[in-house]
């Protein structure tokens, strides 16, 4: 999940993990598990999901710490990428590397005929400037719990792998490089991942600020795109006049940057808010610059929810800017895409997961966190499918423990175990249609 570029801002239930045997308590005592135990055993039911993945658990964690101990950023991700193709390969999936750069493709073909279904996670580290608060010569790190992703991703497939005499279809993970500088998907689509895959819809998960045991799904929300405005300026109070005019554009936005614990808190009980607060925003952030011209110019970079106002704040832009003589508006590239999720398949996975899980294990977000981004949206944009937020918060830890880009991020690895049991039994079920 990606932050603005340093330029604009410089039960014991349901908890994986080393304890994980708790899910498949919660499972059979609840109504989740025991709903599997009547149905045939051709299939891959979820019973069989949690007996294979409580043995995986404790390797799990070791991976997630040997990838947090080995951060590298956008386009150098040589660790992770071996890891995952060493692994899978053992499981014996068809392991293809180097797509995209540094991204993985693992093929895993079930022994039934079915569907073809893609889950992607993301593996490269957020670098230094991209930490919150940004601090001089800070080292990157896996500030926004990719390697957690990466080691879900990892688990997912070994235990499908161990099943595959009952899986149906074909499932194709993607583990890709450089969502951080919002490049990867596109170098992954560019190669061809989606048509010589076949792949005809994709998952993924993120790290979220939710309670441990916990996942919440996005139906007809995600994240917002990402847009950015250039204004020269001229004359001799060309400085003061860009530093006015920067506050302007500061002022059009309607969220502002949190700062403490309980700013962070306020937005997720805002982004699960029907028709509250976080499903119609702005944000903006602007500097004043000198190009290498020596002309003075207004950086700005925007965000806005619902993508459709993209249009609208880049004519408030304009508009702010007229008052301003001579000065010149410009976009200098094209909008970052917003990433949508389908509505309807989001909903189904939290049906899913209400059996899986229990009615506690899901909540639902109605709006969009307005400060971070995905091109995740890039895949969402060719094939259906849903991306949503694991909870990550340790029992009794601040929410900040859990926003992902924060130094203070520490997420749950128990949460590892539930993102793998919540996405194998997911993908299980699609493959067969």
């Amino acid at each position: 999940m990606t932050r603005p570029s340093k330029p604009v801002l410089s039960r014991r239930g349901l908890i994986g993990g080393t304890a994980a045997a708790g899910v498949g308590a919660v499972l059979a005592s609840g109504t989740p598990a025991a709903a599997d135990s009547g149905r045939r055993r051709d299939h891959v039911d979820q019973a069989a999901v949690e007996a294979v993945a409580a043995g995986l658990d404790r390797d799990l964690i070791a991976l997630r710490r040997d990838l947090h101990r080995n951060p590298q950023v956008a386009g150098a991700e040589a660790f992770a990428a071996a890891a995952v193709a060493d692994r899978l390969t053992a499981a014996g999936l068809a392991v293809t590397t180097g797509v995209g750069g540094t991204g993985v493709v693992a093929v895993l073909k079930g022994a039934r005929p079915g569907r073809t279904v893609a889950y992607r996670a993301d593996m490269d580290a957020v670098p230094g400037d991209g930490i919150m608060p940004p601090l001089k010569d800070r080292p990157a790190a896996h500030a926004c719990g990719h390697d957690i992703h990466t080691t879900v991703g990892v688990g997912v497939a070994q235990v499908l792998a161990q099943l595959r005499h009952r899986l149906s279809g074909t499932v194709v993970f993607l583990f890709q490089p450089g969502e951080e500088k919002l490049e990867g998907a596109a170098a992954m689509i560019n190669a061809g991942v989606l048509e010589r895959t076949g792949a005809e819809e994709i998952h993924a998960l993120h790290c979220g600020p939710y309670p441990v045991g916990q996942l919440s799904v996005t139906p007809g929300s995600g994240l917002p795109g990402q847009d950015w405005a250039t204004v020269t300026l001229t004359g001799p109070d060309a400085a003061a006049a860009a530093g006015r005019l920067a506050a302007e554009i500061n002022a059009l936005a309607a969220v502002a940057l949190p700062q403490t614990e309980a700013d962070l808190a306020r937005l997720v009980a805002d982004v699960q808010t029907p028709d509250g607060p976080l499903t119609r925003f702005v944000v903006a952030r602007s500097r004043v610059q000198t190009d290498a011209e020596g002309r003075v110019q207004v950086a700005a970079m925007y965000r806005c929810w619902p993508e459709e106002r993209t249009a609208e704040v880049r004519e408030d832009i304009r508009r702010v800017a007229r008052s301003y003589a001579g000065a010149t508006v410009a976009f200098p590239r094209d909008p970052f895409p917003a990433m949508v999720c389908p509505a309807d398949d989001a909903n189904a996975l939290a049906r899913h997961l209400r059996r899986v899980l229990g009615a506690r294990g899901v909540t639902v977000n109605h709006g969009a966190f307005p400060f971070n981004g995905e091109d995740y949206a890039l895949f969402l944009r060719r094939i259906p499918g849903t991306y949503t937020f694991l909870g990550v918060r340790s029992p009794g830890a601040g929410v900040a423990s859990a926003f992902p880009h924060y130094d203070t991020f520490v997420p749950d690895e128990r949460a590892i175990g539930v993102g793998v049991r919540a996405m194998a039994g997911w993908l299980a079920t699609r493959v067969r249609g």
